[in-house]
Parts: C-alpha cells; sequence; structure tokens
C-alpha cells in the first residue's frame, strides 16, 4: 500500500503545482451568480475586454501644493499612461478647493491574472509617485485597485506561511500527545500525502468547471490538515488499544479499522455533504468553496484509512516507544482525568448537563452585540495600509464615492433620461453622472458618483432608489452595478444563504448521525448541542472583537462560514463519542457504556480539538480581520465542542436518560446490564451477540 501510494504521489506530483495557478480570483468568481452587479460585469464586457478598477491616486501638502508639487504630479500623470494594466489614453487630475490634495483616477483592466494583474500595477504606480515626489508630498495609492492590492499583499506568500505554521502547529501537539520522537512523523507525512493528493484532484475539478479562489485555496489546506490528522488520532488510538489485545499487529489494525472506520467514515461523510451543501449558496465565492473541501475531505479519508494503516503496520509496536503497547498490559486511558471526569457526571449527570446547558446559553446572549452587517474598508485591516490612509485624506476634499462609482448600463436611446433620473436620484453627488465612454452595440455605460462612501450602508441605501428609479423608466433596459451595488447584492446574497444553508447541514448531519447510532433522539439531542456549541462561540467572540480586538464588526457572510466549519467539523467529535458510548452500550448498558466511552476517547477528542483549534487559529496571523474573526471564533468553537461540549454536555445528557437516548431502536428497549468484559475493549463472552444486535 505504502509504494502504491509513493507511485500516486509520483504520477500527481505535477498536477497538484499546477493547482495555484489555477485559481480564479476574478470578480465574478467572488460575486452572487445571479445577481444585478454581477450580469452588470459580464456586459461591461461590452464595451472593453477588461474588468476595470480605479486606483485613485493622492497626493497631499498639509500647508499647500506648490508650483513644484504640480509639476511632478504632472510628470507622473504621464508616466501613469506607460504602466502595464493602465487603460485609457488620457488621465486627469482634480485638485481640491483648499489646494492641499490633488487626486488621479487610474483605471487599470483586470485580465485573466486576477489579483495579481493589480498588484503589479499598483506597485509600477506606487514606484513612479515616491521617484518623482519633492520632498515633503505625500502620496498614496488608494481607490477599489488600491484596497484590492492592498488585500493581494496580505495573501501574497500565505500559503506557504500558513502551511509551514500549520505543520509546526500539528507537529508540536502530537509530540505532546504521544511524547514519542517517532510517532508524530506517522500522520503527518500521510497528512502531507493527503494533500498533494487533493491537491491535484481538485486541480482536475477545475477543468470540469470548479473555480478554486485564494480563499477557498487556504481553506482546503487547513481542513486537510485537521479534519485528517483528526482521523488519524482516532485511528491511531484504536490501534494502540487493540495492540494491548492481539499480538499480531496486522490482526491488531484489522480490529481498529473495523471498530474506528464507521466513526472515521461517518464523520467524512458529514464534513463532505455539508461541504457540498454550499452548492445551494447564490455566492460565488461560496458555492466554489463547498466542492474544493468535499473534496480534500473525501481524499484524506482515502490516505488515512489505507495509507496511515499501512504506514503504523510498517514501523510496528516500537513506534508508540517509549510507552510500547504490550499485550495484557493496562489500557493507556486508564486512571486519566476523563476516568475523573467521568466519576463526577456518573454522581451527578443532570446537574452537570443543566449547569453546562446554562452557562453555555449564557455565552449565547453575547450575539446580541454581534455586529455582522459588513464593514467598511478602512475596518478590514488589522492595520491601516496606504491604500486607506489616502482614502481617508481624499475624503476631505472629494466625494467620498469617487474611483468607486455607481455603474449602470442601459439603452442608448435612453440615454438622456438615464442620466436625469440618475442624477435626481437622492445619494448621488452633484454632477456626479457621466458616460464612461462612447455607446456600444446600443447600450450605454454611465458611471455615477455617490455623495456616501460605497462601502457604506448610504452608498447601499443609494443603490436600491437608482435601481428603483431605472428599472421604472419605460425601453431603458437597465441594469444597475459597480462597487456599490456589488456590496449590496453580496449582502442580500449572503441573508439567502443563511436561511437556506444553515437549515440544510442540520439535515444532513441528523441523517449521518440518525444512519450511524440507528436513532432518532440521540441525533436529534447531539444537533442541539451543535446549535448551542455554536451560538456560545459566536457570542464570546462577538464580545470579544467588540470589546478585546476593538474590531468595527463582521462581515456579512462570515457567521455562515463559522457556523460551516464548526458544525461540520466539531459533529466530527460527537460522532467519535457517540460511536464508542454505542458500541459499550451493548455490552454494559447505555449509563455504563457513556462513561466508558468518555474514559476511552476523552482524550483522544481532546487531542483531535487542539489539532483542529491549532490549524484555525493560524489565521489569526493574517493581517485581515475577516480571517482574524475566523479564525478565531472557530478555534474557539472548537475548543468548547472538545472540552465541554462532547466529553461533558453529551455523556452528561447520554448517562441522564439512559437507554432512551436510542429510541426508536431496539437498544433503546434494552434493560441496563452489568459489564461484560472490560473498559479497555477487551473481548468478553458477550461480545458476539453484542456484534450481531448491532
Amino acid at each position: 500500500m505504502f509504494i502504491g501510494w509513493i507511485v500516486i504521489i509520483v504520477a500527481l506530483f505535477p498536477l497538484a503545482g499546477k493547482l495555484s495557478g489555477a485559481q480564479d480570483n476574478e470578480m465574478s468568481a467572488w460575486l452572487p451568480g445571479s445577481a444585478e452587479s454581477t450580469k452588470v460585469v459580464e456586459e461591461q464586457k461590452d464595451f472593453r475586454e477588461d474588468t476595470i478598477a480605479n486606483a485613485n491616486e493622492i497626493y497631499y501638502r498639509p500647508g499647500g501644493l506648490s508650483d513644484q508639487d504640480r509639476q511632478a504630479i504632472a510628470d507622473d500623470q504621464a508616466r501613469y499612461l506607460d504602466v502595464e494594466g493602465v487603460a485609457g489614453e488620457n488621465l486627469t487630475a482634480d485638485y481640491s478647493a483648499d489646494n492641499t490634495t490633488a487626486q488621479i483616477e487610474i483605471p487599470i483592466a483586470i485580465k485573466d491574472g486576477g489579483w495579481e494583474d493589480l498588484n503589479e500595477a499598483v506597485k509600477e504606480i506606487r514606484k513612479i509617485a515616491d521617484e518623482g515626489a519633492p520632498a515633503g508630498l505625500e502620496s498614496f495609492t488608494a481607490g477599489p485597485a488600491g484596497i484590492g492590492a492592498d488585500q493581494a499583499a496580505a495573501f501574497e506568500g500565505i500559503d506557504g506561511t500558513l502551511l509551514m505554521f500549520t505543520m509546526a502547529v500539528v507537529i508540536i501537539i502530537l509530540l505532546l500527545t504521544y511524547r514519542s520522537p517517532v510517532l508524530w512523523f506517522v500522520p503527518l507525512i500521510s497528512a502531507v500525502f493527503a494533500m498533494f493528493a487533493a491537491w491535484a484532484v481538485v486541480y482536475l475539478a477545475t477543468k470540469a468547471g470548479i473555480t478554486v479562489n485564494g480563499q477557498s485555496y487556504a481553506v482546503l489546506n487547513i481542513m486537510i490538515f485537521g479534519a485528517g490528522t483528526d482521523y488519524a488520532l482516532l485511528l491511531i488510538a484504536r490501534y494502540r488499544e487493540e495492540l494491548r489485545n492481539y499480538e499480531d499487529r496486522h490482526e491488531a489494525m484489522a480490529h481498529a479499522l473495523h471498530r474506528a472506520g464507521p466513526a472515521i467514515i461517518a464523520s467524512a461523510a458529514t464534513v463532505a455533504l455539508s461541504m457540498l451543501v454550499l452548492l445551494a449558496a447564490e455566492m460565488n465565492s461560496t458555492q466554489g468553496l463547498g466542492p474544493v473541501c468535499a473534496i480534500g475531505i473525501a481524499v484524506g479519508l482515502l490516505v488515512m484509512t489505507t495509507l496511515l494503516p499501512a504506514l503504523l503496520v510498517i514501523f510496528g509496536r516500537w513506534a508508540f516507544w517509549p510507552k510500547i503497547p504490550h499485550v495484557g498490559t493496562e489500557q493507556s486511558h486508564k486512571n486519566s482525568v476523563w476516568t475523573r471526569v467521568g466519576a463526577l457526571i456518573e454522581k451527578r449527570s443532570r446537574s452537570v448537563w443543566v449547569v453546562t446547558a446554562v452557562v453555555l446559553a449564557a455565552f449565547s446572549m453575547g450575539l446580541m452585540g454581534l455586529k455582522a452587517s459588513g464593514v467598511e474598508f478602512k475596518d478590514q485591516f488589522t492595520s491601516k495600509p496606504e491604500s486607506i490612509k489616502g482614502m481617508e485624506i481624499a475624503a476631505k476634499s472629494f466625494a467620498l464615492g469617487s474611483g468607486d462609482p455607481i455603474v449602470v448600463i442601459g439603452a442608448e436611446a435612453q440615454q438622456k433620461q438615464l442620466i436625469d433620473t440618475i442624477q435626481a436620484t437622492e445619494g448621488i453627488a452633484p454632477e456626479g453622472v457621466a458616460p464612461a465612454g462612447p455607446p456600444k452595440n446600443g447600450k450605454v455605460e454611465l458611471y455615477a458618483t455617490t455623495s456616501d462612501g460605497p462601502d457604506t450602508e448610504a452608498a447601499r441605501e443609494t443603490v436600491e432608489r437608482v435601481r428603483d428609479a431605472v428599472h421604472a423608466l419605460p425601453g431603458a433596459d437597465a441594469k444597475v452595478g459597480g462597487g456599490p451595488a456589488m456590496a449590496l447584492d453580496m449582502e442580500k446574497a449572503s441573508e439567502h444563504d443563511d436561511k437556506v444553508i444553515i437549515p440544510l447541514i442540520l439535515l444532513a448531519v441528523l441523517i449521518v448521525l440518525c444512519l450511524l447510532l440507528r436513532s432518532i433522539l440521540a441525533p436529534v439531542i447531539l444537533i442541539a448541542t451543535v446549535v448551542l456549541s455554536f451560538a456560545a462561540a459566536l457570542g464570546i467572540s462577538s464580545l470579544i472583537f467588540n470589546h478585546v480586538f476593538g474590531f468595527a464588526g463582521m462581515d456579512v457572510g462570515m457567521p455562515l462560514f463559522i457556523f460551516v466549519f464548526l458544525v461540520a467539523l466539531g459533529i466530527d467529535y460527537n460522532i467519535f463519542l457517540m460511536h464508542r458510548v454505542r458500541e459499550e452500550a451493548l455490552k454494559r448498558g447505555t449509563r455504563k457504556g457513556a462513561i466508558v466511552g468518555l474514559e476511552a476517547t476523552g482524550g483522544v477528542i481532546t487531542s483531535a480539538g487542539l489539532v483542529l483549534a491549532a490549524t484555525f487559529a493560524v489565521f489569526t496571523t493574517m493581517p485581515l480581520v475577516t480571517f482574524v474573526e475566523m479564525g478565531f471564533a472557530v478555534a474557539l468553537g472548537v475548543l468548547l465542542d472538545t472540552f465541554i461540549v462532547r466529553s461533558v454536555l453529551v455523556t452528561a445528557l447520554t448517562h441522564d436518560i439512559g437507554p432512551k437516548i436510542w429510541w426508536p431502536s431496539q437498544l433503546a428497549k434494552r434493560a441496563e446490564e452489568p459489564a461484560v468484559g472490560d473498559s479497555d475493549g477487551t473481548e468478553g463472552p458477550g461480545r458476539e451477540r453484542d456484534e450481531a444486535l448491532v
């Protein structure tokens, strides 16, 4: 098997290396597929081949611009036309009334390279502005292109950095978990194999129409390492148990796969189905994330159930050195901290789950302060980059919406009526409407500058008014897009996706749990704990974002992403725990099985949770507020899941409810029995009968 995977990776390696270059970071790859602003982006291709993003070059001298400054600005203005990617034949400099600020709008064509085209052009523009600037004259590249370039710079090299951080974190946690100088290498090399294989498969999927962007590429790597290592930890823990029951390591692995396999497969199926549900989203970026991550999980599952077992068998018992498991030795989970937690739950299960649920519900109250209506450009970075400094200076002297106008495309015959109607709309700057160029194919493209910043709620309200006005014009056939309209359409799409995706994911998780546990009541209870865990994690995160980090708010789509990751990945721990509890319940009865299940899986669940939380926490190193919020909230939620919800709340609920939790299966009617065999999973006289009952 190991040799087979070597051959597969060598064969796939050339394809894996192409995935980074196959990313599509064009505007349409992020927007809602059916939105009006997306249609405008498509219709703009009738006027020019490439998408245009404006860079606003801002010049500023507090005491007033000198003649030397004006000459330098004029020289720069001519040089900007020679920058690769700059569109148009003429550029104009506008000066503020107080003569402190000048602004040049520079249109940049975004070709197939997406962010890369934008980034290179902005770098050259900034270089020109810096080279010719007289002493004391400040220059800033702002506007949509400047902001986009600063965002792209935040991603520059981040793939390698995130990957190295993730690998380092996983190695440290595996070393602490196993206290073995060798064993950590086995799941790590398996995760690396899974990553390369997933890259190749996802690259092939892009040829079939699946879109990969910077966001989905980064999340793919994190999920492979996080979820893949979770599966490895569960299998290794069960393999170590079986090595104490069987002398032959091949036989021990066969039993470990038989026992842990269903939980691992169910876990992967749950995550993959949850990700595929994202195909129902309106946001193109969200749609693309679904199949990319589902492929990653499927490949990770395949590797961890084929390559990992082969490596463990090849390495043999000595891989666990210095704590080598021999037949007949005491199980490693005996007398652990989870044994003591289980003893407490066994005595006071109802008090434990009631108190735990109340505390989590209290944390959920933090949701009342959640600000998830989007953030302005100036609040998207953890520090203030050049584009934001320039935007703030320009806002004092020029129309706030300059450089990122509303775009209206309509019938050429109705051009005058369109201009008059748009100009008369509340929220449009005085003399803020003009043709972007000559009409083409019977259509005209108009730019409308808003009085408010293009990233504000007021600008989005202006878009609504403009749409109502131009849609009412007979024969205009007008569509409204541009930056402010894109923001509005993404906000509406996110609201739609929340209402559609969340119920579908919960349904998918419920179905998988019902099939795995042969029960309806247990899955419903587990889903309730999932929702409570998510609410508590987001509530705590909201409080910290508002009062500790001082963030202005959260992107409108971020709660959905956090929900998807916490539910899809957090359900792993429900599955790991309850699958073992059911196995033990067949031998010992449900209440005793709950305690034994916790004792046996508590250590591996918390180790897996630490790995997954740490991998997502790596996102907090990025200079973008959205990624910091996602990394923090998911990491916090995973830790709550592993240490509190699964290990304490779910165990206490199961112990308190007893056999009825398996309703309507036959196990719900089975009376509690004395323990058969030991809590370490050894063979007992009732084992064959119990397996038949499964």
